[in-house]
């Protein structure tokens, strides 16, 4: 069996089979959507001369994303034949009812799960209406807004945010959310674009782990453990979909901060990720 190797290719590079017989304009924004909340995360199948073999879908929406490079199977090892064969068994498979049930309890139960963790639903793949049969719950409306809770500074009690928290702050609003999620940003931004977006993500570099951290924060215990801080090679990943995220959602200058020893691959992510990478900026603080 030939081993598969995954190839990040520029997307002018390839080239759609003008022969494909599916028909998939009217779902390229529901695609849009999954890469923008998941990333790139199943590969465009094609022959080392660009000619696509299986993703033209997902090519599709790749270049309305305005996305340089996207990994890529190659499949120079198939023939002719079974190019041809493979790319209708492909596409033939995207119809799941034909080939495979699901268990209605088990589907919903992790719907629920999502639900519970205020994901958008329609990003599984199915509809409103489907997801509203499912889930037997005809009062859910996952287009209606955030409500906003009002506080009376007069209670003088502690304020706790826990995530999927709105504040509204006169005309700001301050959101608390997970950065590698779209519907963070819906939720924030609703239909418009930041003009400008400042972050401060991770650095991977395990802050607080040290003795000296440890030490010096002995009598705090873990408060100041930063969470995603020690993702190892995982962290590429992750800053992916931060970057994906920010730069589908700012229509300006986008500053971000990070740690000397990852900042060659917040820079390698970033371009991937469809960004123009401009300059470095470097905080000399006094000493």
């Amino acid at each position: 069996m030939t081993e598969l190797q995954i190839e990040h290719i520029p997307i002018d590079n390839l080239i759609a089979y003008a022969r494909n017989p599916r028909k998939n304009d009217a779902v390229v924004d529901k695609i849009c959507a999954s890469i923008k909340e998941f990333g790139f995360r199943i590969p465009v199948i094609a022959k080392s001369d660009g000619s696509v073999v299986d993703g033209h879908l997902r090519l599709k929406a790749a270049k309305k994303l305005g996305l340089q490079l996207i990994p890529v199977i190659l499949a120079d090892d198939l023939s002719d034949a079974q190019i041809k064969a493979f790319r209708l068994l492909a596409n033939q498979s995207a119809n799941w009812a034909d080939w495979a049930d699901w268990d209605d309890d088990l589907l919903k139960l992790e719907l629920e799960d999502l639900q519970a963790l205020n994901f958008d639903l329609e990003l599984t793949g199915f509809d409103f209406d489907e997801i509203q049969k499912l889930l037997d719950a005809t009062d859910i409306d996952l287009d209606e807004p955030a409500k906003a809770d009002s506080v009376d500074p007069a209670d003088n009690i502690p304020v706790i945010s826990k995530p999927g928290d709105l504040w509204i702050l006169g005309e700001h609003r301050l959101y608390c959310g997970d950065s590698t999620l779209i519907d963070s940003y819906k939720i924030v931004l609703e239909d418009e674009q930041a003009d400008i977006t400042v972050c401060d993500p991770p650095y991977n570099v395990n802050y607080g782990a040290s003795i000296k951290d440890t030490l010096r924060n002995k009598s705090r215990e873990n408060k100041h453990k930063i969470l995603n801080d020690n993702l190892g090679e995982g962290f590429e990943s992750f800053l992916y979909d931060v970057c994906s995220n920010i730069i589908m959602n700012t229509k300006g200058a986008i500053y971000m901060c990070m740690a000397a020893s990852e900042l060659d691959v917040l820079q390698k992510v970033f371009k991937q990720a469809g960004g123009h990478w401009s300059t470095f900026l470097t905080d000399v603080t006094q000493q």
